[in-house]
């Protein structure tokens, strides 16, 4: 397998966490549930082999994808293929820092999956025929950052409004126990309405979502770290209320129970095998 990760250059890298590339992977299950994760990326497929959205319960196929795709921040899981035999570049947006790349509001594209042609026009199917003209993997980087700074042009310098916002990403990321949204807003100095509105436009959720998202992804990274798993300790340092709010928008988020959680997870953070 070859997997090729490429952090951006200035100023790309206030926007973009990394640019992956990989070929050849290969493993043991054909469909993975993808957990959100409070990310957005830009997918594209350099195989010319049709890609699928499955529904989650009966894993019938309800979406087609080709050649390349951007997904939203997701507040459900998404069934989707495990990559095996894939050869894919992936941008992968910092948390709450894709919008300036989009002519709309990131709300638009939450719990979405929509053709990349659709979004940036006739542009980025030149991109893809570039990319696979392209032999050398740096050079496809390089080739997708001139895409992206012509895509993103002048949106691509920071305002008062998106600096707060990001003050805000920051300290729901670091801090999802957080337990006053209000409070935030009041640092900020925009009213409750207008800074939710700022945050949802701008992230593709509204900040109490992000923050359930948040908290998830502790447990998440918990369940990871910890071998002797107490689900009332986790779900109390992880800023639930209580036990049964941890395991309702743990099922939520996921569509299992922790314990079946625990049973199917493998070493790939947020991929569930499914089938």
């Amino acid at each position: 397998m070859i997997l090729q990760i490429h952090k951006p250059t200035f100023p790309l890298d206030t926007f973009i966490e990394n640019l992956i590339y990989y070929d050849g992977l290969n493993t043991s299950h054909n469909l993975d549930r993808f957990l959100p994760d409070g990310n957005t990326e830009i997918i594209i497929d350099l195989t010319g082999n049709p890609q699928y959205i499955y529904d989650n319960e009966t894993l019938q196929e309800i979406q087609i994808c080709r050649d390349a795709w951007v997904s939203g921040v997701r507040t459900q899981p998404i069934t989707i293929p495990s990559g095996r035999g894939s050869r894919m570049l992936i941008v992968a947006f910092k948390k709450g820092k894709a919008f300036p790349f989009y002519s709309f509001a990131m709300n638009e594209l939450t719990d979405t999956v929509v053709e990349a042609d659709r979004v940036f026009g006739g542009n980025f199917r030149d991109l893809r025929e570039q990319l696979l003209a392209t032999k050398s993997i740096d050079r496809m980087f390089q080739r997708v950052e001139v895409f992206l700074l012509q895509q993103a042009g002048d949106a691509i310098r920071e305002e008062t409004s998106t600096r707060c916002v990001d003050y805000a990403l920051l300290n729901v990321t670091r801090s999802p126990t957080l337990r006053r949204l209000d409070q935030l807003s009041d640092e900020i100095g925009y009213s409750q309405k207008h800074f939710i509105q700022l945050f949802r436009e701008q992230v593709g959720v509204p900040p109490k979502q992000y923050l359930k998202i948040m908290r998830f992804q502790k447990v998440i990274r918990a369940i990871e770290n910890n071998e002797a798993l107490q689900w009332s300790q986790i779900a109390l340092e992880s800023g639930f209320y209580d036990q049964a709010h941890f395991i309702n928008d743990f099922k939520v988020f996921s569509g299992f129970t922790p314990n079946e959680y625990i049973k199917r997870k493998t070493y790939m953070l947020n991929y569930i095998p499914v089938d």
